[in-house]
């Protein structure tokens, strides 16, 4: 059971407490918990402590609200606490005075078991902010603080930004994933939000903490000051009593308590389910995992989507989930998806979906739709080091794939043009398209000139008997136990 504490009193002398404190706490199943990696899917060497709380705050991270114009959520962790912690924030002058400024927020909190041990997640919004504002802001740890860190507010209106996409980061993130979130904001530097399509960790067998902890490291610094959309993937579930009668899944532990976003959606999925209008762009998140489990769960997303789009004032609309709609990778198929989502994206004209899951990078355009009327463009993309291989379907129908490339892709929304472009880890162009608004309402696909972007890539493991299994890279080839890290 969670338990959220609405703290109201003055700040007061914190320490250390026990399990007996005045947070409850919230843990999965004794069966999901291990006490080590049993792929050695992190940098963390067996018997050593690297992820544990501390009284510094960490894993700060930014997430939208419903109104990013005018709020800002923002989530941390630390150990277990005595009394109440903050937030300060005020408008980011040029000199250090900060404080004298700031405003002290108050945050919610619960605590959580991980095999990390007990932490304490704390979570507030910054309210009645003032649009188009740059603002910086500190959370509260025990007895100290965090470093100053800085975000703008979003315009109240329609103007041009830029946002970053991933596929799934998953496996060997510090060691992997950190290499991509860095390429990207290097070569992105004012991007406004970052968008995770899933599988942020491998975590699916336990709680694994480090793995988290990992991806926070991979993420740094940008991932407090720079919007953070998230999407839940099936590796941010936890299989309990697999291959019997009871089994089933539940949502990691860490995925509630670490993101909090907004609570707009459906119930009972107002974790994983909801939208934010970011200056003039809806985005929206669902959550296929759920929707392939159970298909009442499916029918409920399309209704709650239905009214969603049908009541939509923003020039783009983006929809990011995890499985595909149009799978790329071998043996996959997701047709529960296409029976209940695709009819609403093409009903109310979604402009992007974006996806993960496969391990691939693929690319098409909703079959029957032509160039010069585009529908929706469906995406499919890997951040991460584990890799599979293309279906011969999919390298047919679609108009761009790839095996064996880690990418992140860029997002540009403008008036009337949406430019995409798919880069390589290494910063070359691998894909780049422009969807066109036409005085009609319609929209024109523009492609890229072939000559412009690199060849389709291809797998070049050498070890047959992985491709024989239909991957190109498996996900424990990069972890501390393999061969690549001895």
């Amino acid at each position: 059971m969670r338990t959220f504490i609405g703290l109201k009193t003055p700040m007061l002398l914190l320490s250390l407490v026990s399990l007996a404190s005045l947070l409850s706490v919230e843990s999965v199943a004794a069966e999901a918990v291990k006490e080590a990696d049993p792929q050695g899917n992190t940098l963390v060497p067996a018997g050593v402590s690297r992820y544990q709380p501390t009284i510094f705050p960490d894993r700060i991270i930014l997430i939208p609200t419903a109104t990013p114009a005018l709020s800002q959520t923002v989530n941390w962790r630390t150990q277990l606490l005595q009394a109440p912690l903050v937030a300060e924030i005020a408008p980011a002058g040029d000199g250090p005075a900060l404080h004298l400024a700031a405003k002290r927020f108050t945050a919610n909190s619960r605590q959580i078991q991980t095999d990390n041990g007990p932490s304490a997640h704390h979570q507030l919004t910054f309210s009645d902010l003032q649009p188009d504002t740059l603002y910086a802001y500190r959370v509260q740890g025990l007895g100290t603080w965090s470093e100053w860190l800085q975000f703008r507010t979003a315009k109240t209106n329609f103007a041009p930004f830029r946002a970053i996409y991933f596929g799934d980061a998953q496996n060997s993130l510090k060691s992997h994933f950190s290499r991509v979130a860095r390429a990207a904001l290097l070569k992105a530097p004012d991007a406004a939000l970052m968008i995770h399509a899933g599988d942020l960790v491998n975590s699916r067998y336990g709680v694994l903490d480090n793995e988290w902890g990992e991806w926070f490291d991979a993420a740094g610094w940008q991932a407090g000051m720079v919007n953070q959309l998230i999407v839940a993937g099936n590796h941010e579930y936890l299989k309990l009593n697999e291959d019997t009668p009871q089994e089933r899944r539940v949502l990691s532990p860490q995925f509630s308590a670490q993101f909090g976003v907004v609570q707009n959606g459906p119930q009972p999925l107002r974790d994983t389910v909801y939208f934010t209008d970011y200056q003039g762009v809806r985005f929206i998140a669902l959550n296929s995992t759920e929707a392939l489990e159970n298909e009442a769960m499916a029918k409920l997303q399309a209704e709650w989507l239905e009214q969603v789009l049908s009541n939509n004032p923003q020039r783009w609309t983006v929809v990011s989930y995890h499985h595909p709609m149009f799978s790329v990778s071998q043996g996959r198929d997701n047709p529960r998806l296409r029976q209940y989502w695709q009819p609403l994206f093409a009903k109310y004209g979604v402009d992007l979906a974006l996806q993960g899951h496969d391990h691939v990078y693929g690319r098409n355009v909703a079959s029957g739709v032509s160039q010069a009327h585009a529908g929706t463009v469906y995406l499919v993309s890997v951040a991460g080091p584990k890799m599979y291989l293309v279906a011969d379907p999919a390298r047919r129908a679609m108009q761009k794939v790839a095996e064996d490339t880690q990418l992140f892709q860029l997002l540009d929304f403008e008036q009337d043009v949406l430019r995409y472009q798919s880069m390589t880890v290494s910063g070359q162009q691998y894909d780049s398209f422009e969807l066109q608004r036409q005085p009609d309402g319609s929209k024109r696909l523009l492609e890229t000139a072939p000559s412009k972007l690199l060849p389709q890539r291809r797998c070049g493991n050498p070890d047959t008997t992985t491709l024989a299994n239909k991957k190109c890279w498996e996900g424990d080839d990069f972890g501390l136990a393999s061969k690549a890290n001895r």
